[in-house]
């Protein structure tokens, strides 16, 4: 059963930094393709960034583009979201998802994912 942790998340200044991970059961890295949602409250569930199975390709949305940057370490089974230049807008509860099928960029933001971790929050003050 494919399990994911996330962690990673705080209260931080705007224009701060914080940087999420997402540690995957067994080689579900290898295996599947990670994206990273946030879902902020009252609104709907926003697609942020998704990396490819082995991290060979990324895609980030463009909401974020230039701010966040999704890797991964195929080691340590682990999916990162590095945040830079935070804003208030930037305030939700962040999700790591695994997707069995493979990669597609234009796909990502879209497709139901097959497995869901259980969230870590992530709060930006101004």
């Amino acid at each position: 059963q494919v399990q994911l942790v996330e962690s990673g998340g705080g209260l931080v200044q705007a224009g701060g930094s914080l940087r999420l991970s997402c540690v995957a059961s067994g080689s579900t890295f290898s295996k599947y393709a990670m994206g990273w949602f946030r879902q902020a409250r009252g609104k709907e569930r926003e697609f942020v960034a998704a990396i490819s199975q082995r991290g060979v390709f990324t895609y980030v949305a463009n909401s974020v583009k230039g701010r966040f940057t999704i890797s991964g370490d195929l080691a340590k089974n682990t999916v990162y979201l590095q945040m830079n230049g935070l804003e208030p807008e930037d305030t939700a509860d962040y999700y790591c998802a695994a997707s069995i099928r493979p990669f597609v960029a234009g796909d990502m933001a879209r497709r139901e994912y097959d497995h869901w971790g259980q969230g870590t929050q992530v709060t930006v003050s101004s």
